[in-house]
């Protein structure tokens, strides 16, 4: 197993943009720290669960069904649009029950996300000897949750204060407005860039 250079190459993969990031930052910037950091709460765990697919054989399956990647990336696309629009026309969350609404909408996210599906399937074999025994892809699988937790956790922890530089009462429905554009901006630059 070449387990530094796993890191090396999870740390950039989770430094590139994709939907995780641009979901928590605008989350962020639209709701605050808490919401975003119970997002990062689902991702995480989204994270793991395809991890622990992957290890039991879910890349089998996508190899047999070619058309499974391409749907998840489309649900994956609409998922973030639904997020903007709910984004656009909701009042921003504050309880504990917007909490849970946060992670389980950081948990869908990242399960539709074909970015973290294909690292476990096509990157994560890369670093590992064939065949590739479960319990050294579940090591680099939570390996990954960690620093893409962590990489998360800080954009979250910047979005928010650059939140409280820019809230105010009277800017809160441009700021959730804009963060809403700015997740639908994800959504379609995701769409193109997966093409």
């Amino acid at each position: 197993m070449r387990f530094w250079e796993f890191v090396v190459t999870a740390l950039i993969s989770e430094l590139t943009p994709g939907p995780n990031m641009g979901y928590l930052v605008a989350l962020s910037l639209a709701q605050g720290r808490r919401a975003g950091l119970a997002a990062v709460a689902g991702v995480a765990l989204g994270l793991a669960l395809l991890g622990a697919a992957a290890a039991f054989g879910m890349g089998l399956v996508s190899d047999a069904v070619p058309g499974l990647a391409a749907a998840l990336r489309w649900c994956g696309v609409a998922y973030l649009l639904w997020l903007a629009y709910d984004s656009w026309r909701d009042a921003p969350a504050g309880g504990a029950a917007d909490m849970a609404v946060s992670f389980r909408r950081g948990l869908v996210t990242n399960l539709l996300n074909p970015k973290a599906a294909i690292f476990y399937v096509a990157v994560i074999p890369l670093f590992l000897p064939t065949p590739a025994p479960q319990q050294q892809v579940l090591l680099l699988t939570a390996v990954f949750v960690v620093i893409a937790t962590a990489v998360h956790a800080m954009l979250v922890l910047g979005a928010s204060q650059a939140r409280a530089l820019l809230f105010h009462p009277d800017r809160e429905r441009a700021i959730r407005r804009g963060a809403a554009l700015g997740m639908a901006a994800v959504a379609l630059w995701f769409a193109w860039s997966t093409r």
